[in-house]
């Protein structure tokens, strides 16, 4: 629901960032009483931008893509039983950019004006949704938020800016034995 990175074009710079709409990886749970739950996933997803700045007769640009690995650890309550179940799950996650490359043509960027300003983050993340189960499969859409505590990219390029977003929403389904 909401991209990685927040681009704002100068007057000599145009920025472009692109975010895969899809999030793939693994989750673990560990289920308690009383409809309580611990929850571990590690969550990918790919991230590129360009950038193309126009100096005075000469043009140059920086294309760029990496990724960014999100590991939330979540306290999770389910409510009902049956099988429709809501619930809300709230806990930590921590993001590591992983893999950025760059590509620089024509006249030279800042060495370090594209690369990330922190690689690892950590964030609060909140939740909620409703598991479906249907046989031996259990399909968990949910909407989750999550709170960053600093920017990964805060890059200025001629008057352009590059910045990650420190607030994050996604719609996930988990598909679950």
């Amino acid at each position: 629901m909401t991209d990685f990175l927040d681009t704002v074009n100068g007057s000599r710079t145009s920025i472009t960032a692109t975010t895969n709409r899809y999030i793939v990886g693994p989750t673990v749970e560990l289920r308690l009483p009383f409809g309580f739950a611990v929850e571990a996933d590690a969550l990918y997803r790919h991230f590129s931008y360009n950038v193309a700045a126009s100096l005075v007769d000469a043009v140059s640009t920086l294309s760029a893509s990496g990724s960014a690995w999100e590991f939330p650890l979540l306290v999770k309550k389910r409510f009902a039983k049956g099988p429709i179940r809501p619930f809300v799950d709230a806990g930590v996650s921590f993001n590591k950019i992983t893999g950025l490359s760059r590509t620089v043509s024509g006249l030279a960027f800042p060495s370090r004006a594209e690369d990330p300003r922190d690689d690892f983050s950590k964030g609060f993340v909140i939740g909620g949704g409703v598991e479906l189960k249907a046989l031996l499969l259990r399909i968990s859409p949910e909407i989750r938020y999550t709170r960053w505590g600093t920017e990964q990219f805060n890059s200025v390029f001629s008057g352009g800016s590059l910045r990650s977003k420190v607030n994050q929403a996604e719609f996930l389904v988990g598909i679950t034995f």
